[in-house]
């Protein structure tokens, strides 16, 4: 379960990788996880890869300032330079406002 998300921005990243460097990336994104947790207006993050490199992250953000402080953080964008020149063969990413979301548990 999670926080009540409406308000929030969310930033989906739609990734397909491409297998090179799976030590590389493992430790990329682990410490671009834990970069974007320390910044101002980080509100969480929901993410699934596919054995087939297809992977989806979405992040959100307490409001556009937040997430655009995110897209421009120099360190940030040094890995997103790596990621174009070794882990992804393409990504997409997508802004959206949270309007309502719904949780289900098994009971």
């Amino acid at each position: 379960m999670h926080d009540d998300r409406t308000g929030q921005v969310a930033v989906i990243f739609v990734s397909f990788r491409n297998g090179a460097d799976v030590i590389g990336y493992g430790e990329a994104a682990a410490a671009m996880d834990a970069l974007a947790a320390a910044q101002p207006g980080y509100r969480g993050v929901d993410s699934a890869r596919e054995a087939d490199g297809m992977g989806i992250t979405v992040s959100y953000w307490a409001d556009d300032a937040a997430a655009i402080a995110w897209r421009n953080h120099p360190e940030h964008a040094a890995i997103r330079d790596s990621g174009r020149a070794r882990w992804y063969d393409r990504y997409s990413v997508t802004v959206a406002r949270v309007e309502r979301g719904y949780d289900w548990v098994r009971p």
